[in-house]
């Protein structure tokens, strides 16, 4: 039955396909928009030379046949200048000849242009309004011999045949614009399908572990990713590899404790019998089993707190000379009754760490113990912190019976009891503490034989710390 939990607030948002199909058709459009206002340029361009040429032809053949005859001019003007300018928009024309201020011929109230500013020879078009209407002048200024004043030659026509074929060009340049866009979206969205279908298939693979009975942690089988997804699909199946070992790590954690819980709770039933039959060693007995079953519940919690999955809080700057000694006084009692004489070996002034209070307690307070615990009567129990090359180390050592080589790769497994603790009160938890507390913290840690005795050491490679330690 899949676990009821209450999800994170997701506000809603664009689909993925929707959203690829804005990203791919808004700069499309804005290119077609683009390109239809360039072609426009281009479209009145072309119609306004090709018109233009066209008129000056016209112009030319009227000024060709302007001549001087007996000292006057004279002009006779051909037919097929003003048939080149027909139209089936049936534009206006209008001509003006003019021997300087003086009109020759044509239409008086034509615009007449500024002399000084024509070439000989060259003609100029230019834009302007005549009797309500918009027309193209082309013009040409002719010397004649024996002529004082120049001759101007002025041709004009309207514009609706240029707008009309303007406007049917661009037309059909928005025309096969509309068409490319067109193809273009029927194009884009199956291809926006084929393209997330890798992305479908991940979700399915995803989904189908929620339909399963029993959680299926193993990794995702999606077959051949693409590469952008390929990291989605390695950084999950990561999550899973995490979620297994978290998961297997619990039920190990519970199988243990059950099995470790299951002795001392089975001494107080058969004590407690004993003790209801009269028996006056039961109680004794019953508080004995009662204070190992305190400190295997309370060895099992810090074990938990050690082994805890997810981010730890920000660290702190903890002083290890402060914490020893915290641990020291409260270990003193259990020492005094071993017979095991406690010392402290540390300059003044603090010896500072990035760590958290708690899990450093833990780790001394569960090594102080096992010194103590497993020394020999009358022994030498050392808590020694230095500081050298950059690191802090606390290492605390005893002059007991140490451990045998082959227990030694075996120190910190839980739950383990080692030879050297046979006959000994103990649940082989406290080195798995210390090693599972000293990994959350990043720190580095050793066992080793001192013959005679172990001496366990804890190493903190914080440099920037130790520099401020020392002032």
């Amino acid at each position: 039955m899949p676990v009821e939990r209450d999800l994170p607030a997701r506000g809603r948002t664009l689909a993925l396909r929707t959203r690829l199909l804005l990203a791919m058709l808004v700069p499309l459009l804005a290119v077609a928009v683009l390109l239809g206002l360039a072609g426009a340029t281009l479209i009145a361009d072309v119609v306004r030379r090709a018109n233009d040429r066209v008129l000056g032809g016209a112009l030319g053949a009227i000024a060709d046949t302007v001549q001087v005859e007996g000292g006057a001019v004279t002009l006779d003007l051909p037919p097929a200048a003003f048939a080149m300018l027909q139209n089936a928009q049936r534009d206006n024309i209008y001509y003006r000849v003019a021997v300087g201020r003086t009109l020759l011929t044509g239409y008086p109230d034509l615009s007449a242009p500024d002399i000084a500013g024509l070439i000989a020879g060259t003609p100029r078009y230019r834009y302007a309004r005549f009797r309500g209407q918009d027309v193209r002048i082309a013009e040409v200024r002719r010397a004649l011999p024996g002529v004082a004043a120049p001759v101007i030659v002025q041709v004009a026509e309207t514009l609706d045949s240029r707008r009309a074929l303007r406007w049917r060009l661009i037309a059909a340049l928005v025309a096969g614009e509309l068409v490319l866009v067109s193809v273009a979206v029927l194009l884009i969205r199956p291809a926006l399908g084929w393209s997330l279908r890798p992305l479908a298939t991940l979700r399915g693979a995803v989904t189908a572990r929620d339909t399963r009975a029993t959680p299926d942690l193993s990794p995702l089988e999606t077959g051949p990713l693409p590469e952008e997804l390929r990291p989605l699909a390695d950084a999950f199946d990561h999550l899973l590899a995490r979620l297994d070992a978290a998961t297997a790590g619990m039920r190990r954690f519970t199988a243990d404790a059950s099995h470790q819980m299951r002795t001392p709770l089975s001494v107080l039933k058969v004590q407690v019998a004993l003790a209801r039959r009269g028996d006056p060693d039961a109680l004794g007995e019953i508080a004995d089993a009662a204070d190992r079953l305190e400190r295997l519940v309370t060895q099992l919690l810090a074990l938990a707190r050690a082994e805890e999955a997810g981010a730890l809080p920000p660290l702190e700057d903890v002083d290890l000379r402060e914490v020893a000694i915290a641990v020291i006084n409260r270990r003193i009692g259990q020492a005094i009754d071993a017979g095991v004489e406690l010392n402290l070996v540390a300059a003044t002034g603090p010896f500072l760490v990035a760590a958290h209070r708690t899990l450093l307690f833990e780790i001394v307070s569960n090594l102080l113990d096992n010194a103590i615990r497993y020394n020999r009567a009358g022994g030498l129990v050392v808590v020694v912190i230095e500081r050298a090359a950059g690191a802090t180390t606390i290492a605390v050592a005893d002059d007991g019976p140490g451990l045998p080589a082959a227990d030694l790769e075996r120190a910190g497994q839980r739950f383990v009891r080692l030879a050297s603790s046979a006959g000994r009160e103990g649940s082989g938890l406290g080195l798995a503490i210390v090693r599972s507390a000293a990994q959350r913290l990043g720190a580095e840690l050793a066992i080793i034989n001192t013959d005679p005795g172990l001496r366990v050491t804890l190493t903190f490679s914080q440099p920037d710390r130790v520099a401020r330690a020392a002032r």
